[in-house]
């Protein structure tokens, strides 16, 4: 019958379950009191001056992911305005979210006799709930999606694009897909369009849950008052171009699709330390012996959300520029897995 064989700290094999567990308690308990265990062999060597050029690099990479983020909130301004213009307006297409109600609510009191534009409606409706949530989600994630709003309400306000189309089915494919491609190229960067992801998120943040079977609630009711107001015609392509708009935003950013990092690294101790400072992943770490070198080196491998691998590639290349980095997609995940807010 095969047993299982632990050595005691004189050196001698304890056969005996819970002698063997009792020893490995003490071990863990010593090993607690002495703090937590390095992984490399290398001594800690903190060069001040190089640890200066690495914060003012993070710093300045910081400073460059707003730039960018701001430069794609103005592209997808810009696509949205256009697309409500060249697309919505003319075929009479009713949009989802914030800016779908503010379309509702610009044609109905039309029917009226006065106007309440869209375009100052998708400010009106967007401040409050902005407010509402400011302190639950992230303030720069608030900040770059209202000024998304703002830009893409002013251009629908002063801008004057003339329609391309004039055939509705064509109208309602291309406008759905480059009103689609306006909100993922918004949330690549880091932002949205407000509305309804401003709730979401604050939402789950808090309790933990989706409330997106709500919010798609919400938007069935505004076809349902649209189609019967103005044509279960137009009700219907609206549901083509949302879904065409949906479908192009699924192609674009992949938010909640699921990546495996395999880091070869000779600095293990750095680059774990400041990966879970940052990240709430869990990761495993193993010794591995090059191939071709025959050196020591380690394997740290994780789970993460596909738009976190850009910002801990670079984390990793910060702490070890000589780091080999593999990327590929985990088709199943079983277990729990931190899924974090947008920042």
């Amino acid at each position: 019958m095969a047993e299982d064989w632990d050595r005691s700290d004189g050196g001698t094999y304890v056969r005996d379950a819970d002698a063997r567990a009792r020893i490995k308690d003490r071990a863990h308990e010593r090993e607690m009191r002495q703090g937590k265990k390095r992984i490399g062999n290398a001594p800690v060597v903190v060069d001040a001056k190089k640890e200066l050029e690495r914060l003012k690099s993070l710093r300045r990479r910081a400073i460059v992911r707003r730039v960018i983020t701001l430069c794609f909130v103005i592209v997808s301004a810009f696509l949205q305005a256009y697309a409500i213009q060249v697309f919505v307006q003319p075929a009479g297409l009713l949009s989802s979210g914030f800016t779908g109600l503010a379309i509702l609510v610009d044609r109905i009191t039309s029917m009226f006799g006065f106007s309440f534009p869209t375009s100052l409606g998708m400010i009106v409706f967007n401040i409050p709930v902005a407010i509402l949530c400011w302190k639950s989600i992230s303030k720069r994630f608030v900040v770059f999606s209202m000024i998304q709003v703002f830009l893409s309400s002013t251009l629908l306000r002063f801008m004057d694009f003339d329609p391309m189309l004039r055939e509705p089915v064509l109208l309602v494919v291309f406008g759905g897909f480059i009103y689609g491609l306006a909100i993922a190229i918004a949330l690549r960067g880091g932002a949205s369009t407000a509305g309804t992801d401003f709730i979401s998120l604050m939402v789950s943040n808090k309790t933990g849950k989706s409330i997106w079977g709500f919010i798609f609630a919400g938007n069935c009711v505004m076809l349902l008052i649209f189609g019967y107001l103005f044509g279960w015609t137009s009700a219907a392509f609206s549901i083509i171009f949302q879904f065409i708009s949906t479908k192009t935003i699924e192609t674009f950013y992949h938010r909640y699709d699921r990546m495996t990092l395999r880091i070869t690294t000779k600095k293990p101790d750095e680059v774990l330390e400041a990966y879970t400072e940052k990240f709430r992943h869990g990761s495993s770490c193993f010794e591995v012996i090059g191939g071709y070198s025959r050196k020591t080196y380690w394997i740290i491998e994780t789970v993460v959300s596909s738009y976190e691998v850009g910002e801990i590639v670079a984390l990793v290349r910060a702490h070890d520029d000589h780091a080999v980095i593999n990327v590929f997609r985990s088709e199943d995940f079983f277990g729990r897995f931190y899924r974090g807010p947008v920042d």
